[in-house]
């Protein structure tokens, strides 16, 4: 198994949120915690660090201790962008990506992927399908496959795990879910009036 202090939490909070008004879901609360300290909380005891992809308020994530990473392009890329920053910061070897939206995840997530991932990392598939951003992904193997990426603007993220021979991780019976309309916000008791967070920590 990979142990906790070679893997770096990823979240990717960097997207437009078109379809909830553009808010920023990184801050959207849930039982009076926000997503972003919702995940550090939940993967505090396997990784050793966390990093955030976001590209606007950086000052918010510092205020709470966390460190964040922007694209290092200004061409709208998606997810590929995010990733390429977060590899390029990281600093062990293996990188833990989670979609900052995300409403659960299963308890074994990371040693189901640890166990698969062998050198080429893994990614998880769960009842709804690949889920390709939540997975385990080898650093140096990354850096190099997303500046080709790019360079080749092959923005899809199941080509650019094709290409690294990363192994898909099958989660019978778990939903992930996400937070990606008004619908999704009230299902997981996201409250009217705290789609943007508290500015500062509780």
């Amino acid at each position: 198994m990979i142990p906790p202090t070679d893997i770096t939490l990823g979240l990717l909070a960097g997207g437009r949120a078109t379809r909830l008004g553009g808010i920023d879901k990184a801050w959207l609360t849930r039982d009076g915690m926000s997503q972003v300290e919702r995940w550090r909380r939940r993967f505090a005891a396997e990784t050793s660090t966390i990093l955030v992809s976001a590209n606007r308020e950086p000052e918010r994530y510092e205020r709470i201790g966390l460190r964040a990473v922007a694209d290092r392009t200004s061409a709208d890329l998606g997810p590929l962008a995010g990733l390429d920053a977060l590899a390029t910061a990281c600093d062990t070897p293996w990188l833990l990506t989670l979609p900052v939206d995300l409403v659960g995840v299963n308890d074994c997530l990371v040693p189901s992927l640890g166990a698969a991932a062998d050198t080429h990392g893994a990614y998880a598939v769960d009842d709804e399908g690949a889920q390709p951003l939540v997975a385990l992904w080898r650093v140096t193997e990354l850096r190099g496959a997303t500046t080709r990426a790019i360079d080749a603007n092959e923005l899809a993220i199941h080509s650019l795990q094709r290409h690294l021979r990363m192994v898909p991780v099958r989660l019978a019976g778990v939903r992930f879910g996400n937070l990606n309309t008004p619908q999704d916000l009230a299902a997981a008791g996201v409250a009217p009036g705290d789609h943007d967070g508290p500015r500062s920590p509780a």
